[in-house]
């Protein structure tokens, strides 16, 4: 259970890295995207564990990085051309 842990934890963190250092406009402070990405990969390798069983360190890392994905998604805001659309909209 540690290494899946450590695991997790790892493929989190270089997941929100990545979208941090990717899509720096849409995402808040990169300290909130490293933490969320870096906890949601731990809640989802712990809830992928408990689910599978022990033994399935693959399902367990892919959960993982699949709940990591899902809490990033949740932290993405909307493109400023399309927040100015929307604005421009509701004036009118």
């Amino acid at each position: 259970m540690f290494w899946e842990a450590l695991g997790s934890v790892m493929l989190g963190l270089a997941l929100s890295w990545a979208a941090a250092h990717r899509l720096p406009d849409r995402l808040p402070a990169r300290r909130v995207v490293l933490a969320s990405g870096t906890l949601g990969a731990l809640f989802g390798a712990l809830v992928t564990h408990a689910a599978l069983g022990p033994g399935n360190a693959p399902g367990t890392l892919v959960g993982a990085v699949a709940v990591a994905a899902v809490v990033l998604s949740l932290l993405l805001r909307p493109t400023a051309t399309r927040r100015m659309r929307r604005s421009a909209a509701t004036q009118s």
